[in-house]
């Protein structure tokens, strides 16, 4: 299931409980929701990368990423001379700080203005 199906699907449910002004089971209905967003998850995982890609994921460079998929450390999900990564295959690198789709995006800055945010932040102490 793709994200955008998922929103097509739960407008239109949405649209089709109002209009028929539905009394729902509220705990069935998430289990539904969240059974669908299980899917979407699942299918995004499996989306396969090129390396500039996957390095734009995962933090590490095109290079790093090459070197890893033909020692087999990655599987490759692509053909030799032609390498790609799945993504649910991906490293990360735990110190980069990669930009978030704006689906996932909870206030209008990037992951590096909200850590620049934080480490310039007093939080009531003194200087």
């Amino acid at each position: 299931m793709t994200p955008e199906h998922f929103r097509t699907k739960w407008r239109d449910e949405a649209d089709a409980l109002r209009r028929r002004h539905a009394t729902v089971d509220g705990a069935e209905l998430c289990k539904e929701i969240l059974g669908d967003f299980d899917l979407v998850v699942a299918a995004e995982m499996e989306i396969v990368l090129n390396l500039q890609e996957a390095a734009a994921e995962s933090g590490y460079s095109p290079d790093h990423l090459g070197a890893q998929v033909r020692k087999g450390v990655i599987p490759n999900a692509g053909r030799p001379g032609a390498p790609k990564i799945r993504r649910s295959d991906l490293p990360r690198k735990a110190s980069g700080l990669r930009p978030l789709p704006q689906a996932f995006r909870i206030v209008p800055a990037t992951p590096g203005e909200v850590a620049r945010a934080v480490v310039n932040s007093t939080n009531g102490a003194k200087r």
